[in-house]
């Protein structure tokens, strides 16, 4: 339900709105160095700020409280909270009758007959990716060597990120965008044929992040277009070193030892200031609604730290299960 990963487990935890959110990891190696500092990087990659997203502002301070001792991992669930604070529930006192186009609203309230919490939207929030991104930090200290690298290539259609960016605060509407995610030094055989194959593991954690509408590995839906003899990567010498990439450093389910490579869809956000049609409980009737409180117009700008976690919560899972 709420928990990812076969060996190395991940769970996370807290609403939008509620006291705090927070992840626990289970599974993870003892004897792997942790600091606090370690974590903040990449939580400040996640943080909003930048032209285009929230002005929902919190400190996303961890608090470890388990799990890791004297700076170093004990082999216990390592527990990390993070407190809100800067929260306004009143802005989303109206959706509990007039549910958000786009968003889950609606089908949690018929999900849990009405008793979800709908403020920022509860267990749904985008709010609960600090504690994928704190997941994420330990899952690339397990994968150690191995680097991953997430990129916002595309915003609004445009290649141009701050002109689609600036176009979308004119025109005050939400964009969406693309996200380019590249894996190196990553081994061969790290995978299984069907169900647990490389490329299910990582969107099954990929699909977790809000937002996220598609996914390609190498290719992708170009391969449909392309010959085989030209899809096919030339096996250049006995380490595997391909030719070219189009399989994205899987093939059966299975790494090759290449460049690992995929790229994920980021919808516009839902909570667009345009005005909308939504229907209301109460009157029975579909009517204009305009959206209260504060939202990115492009998330997609603080995609790409998440799905590095993502990614490195999945390979750490894959890496545990081969026995590396």
């Amino acid at each position: 339900m709420n928990t990812y990963g076969r060996t190395f487990r991940v769970h996370i935890f807290g609403e939008s709105h509620g006291p705090m959110v927070g992840v626990t990891i289970d599974g993870c190696p003892a004897g792997i160095s942790m600091k606090h500092a370690d974590l903040l990087p990449d939580l400040e990659r996640r943080k909003a700020g930048a032209t285009g997203t929230t002005q929902r502002k919190e400190t996303d301070e961890p608090e470890i409280v388990s799990g890791i001792f004297n700076e170093v991992t004990t082999g216990a669930p390592i527990t990390i909270l993070f407190r809100n604070a800067d929260t306004r529930s009143a802005d989303y006192e109206s959706i509990r009758n007039t549910p958000r186009p786009g968003h889950a609203d609606f089908v949690l309230h018929k999900k849990y007959d009405g008793y979800n919490d709908y403020r920022g939207g509860g267990y749904s929030s985008g709010r609960l990716t600090v504690a994928l991104v704190a997941a994420g930090v330990i899952a690339k200290k397990v994968l150690n060597e191995i680097t991953i690298q997430a990129t916002l290539t595309e915003a609004g259609g445009n290649t141009n990120i701050d002109a689609a960016i600036e176009a979308a605060v004119t025109d005050q509407d939400s964009i969406g965008g693309i996200v380019s995610c590249v894996v190196r030094n990553i081994p061969v055989g790290w995978g299984e044929p069907f169900f647990d194959s490389a490329e299910s593991v990582i969107s099954h954690a990929v699909f977790a992040v809000p937002a996220i509408k598609g996914i390609e590995f190498g290719s992708g839906f170009g391969a449909a277009k392309m010959k085989g003899s030209v899809h096919n990567d030339a096996i250049m010498n006995e380490s595997g070193t391909t030719q070219t990439n189009n399989a994205g450093g899987i093939n059966g389910g299975i790494t090759n030892g290449n460049e690992l490579y995929f790229r994920v869809a980021v919808k516009p956000t839902s909570s667009t200031p345009r005005q909308q049609q939504t229907w209301n409980n109460v009157t029975a009737s579909v009517e204009a609604f305009a959206i209260m409180g504060r939202h990115d117009l492009c998330i997609a700008l603080r995609v790409p730290v998440v799905i590095e976690a993502a990614t490195a919560i999945a390979l750490a899972d894959l890496k545990l299960m081969a026995g590396k």
